[in-house]
């Protein structure tokens, strides 16, 4: 499975993606991850472009990515060009046929993501395009251009997409045999109880004993699924 994201922070991605289990999954080859920043795709403004020209000491000129929103209202809105020029990109990159490639735009509106979601996606596609918004959100011609699924991870807004688009890779990325030591650890395909326990048998914290529930210790299978059965409904 390849991932491509579209943010303009590829950064806050480092910390999570190369540790643990999706690093392992990276370095065995079953996933892949490539960003693509949207400043990479913008021109400068006209006040820096103008700069540049009469001093050749200038070499930051200013990457426009957002402006103010038509119709009013706080804050700023990302602009379409840059982020389209970045998702072409990503389509370039994947070389993958149009059927195998899906495109989400992460909205706090959008469809609510889950995991049956992230099984039919890791099943049907070969490359995910994942858009993260910023500021109040993205130009909505990017969505109408490439048809993007907008998507949510929860009722609530966050500072951007980078965050749901962890959540998204990294559900996704279970779904893929061979990406867990033992595909059927997932916990989504087991019956199980919030409640989980090892050792030691008897807790001591601040003078109290805390025991862990007699029939996980029975070694009789039968009810200790049935007990965690219960404690799933």
């Amino acid at each position: 499975m390849n991932f491509h994201v579209i943010t303009l922070f590829p950064a806050a991605f480092d910390s999570y993606i190369n540790e643990s289990i999706l690093a392992r999954a990276q370095k065995e080859k079953k996933i892949k991850f490539s960003f693509y920043n949207p400043r990479d795709y913008a021109c400068p403004t006209e006040a820096s472009a103008r700069r540049a020209k009469v001093d050749k000491t200038y070499q930051k000129p200013y990457l426009r990515v957002d402006d103010k929103p038509y119709g009013g209202g706080p804050g700023m809105v990302m602009q379409a060009e840059p982020v389209l020029k970045a998702v072409e990109a990503a389509l370039k990159k994947s070389k993958a046929v149009k059927s195998k490639v899906k495109i989400i735009f992460l909205s706090p509106s959008g469809k609510q993501f889950d995991t049956t979601y992230a099984k039919v996606t890791a099943k049907k596609y070969t490359d995910i395009i994942i858009i993260c918004g910023r500021y109040e959100g993205i130009d909505s011609r990017v969505i109408k251009i490439f048809k993007a699924e907008e998507i949510s991870v929860g009722p609530f807004v966050l500072t951007g997409g980078e965050l749901p688009a962890m959540i998204i890779a990294d559900c996704i990325s279970r779904q893929i045999e061979g990406v867990l030591g033992n595909f059927d650890s997932r916990e989504e395909e087991r019956v199980s109880s919030s409640e989980m326990y090892t050792r030691p048998e008897v807790l001591v914290y601040k003078g109290k004993k805390y025991k862990v529930p007699p029939v996980l210790l029975s070694g009789n299978h039968a009810k200790i699924e049935e007990w965690r059965a219960k404690g799933k409904n």
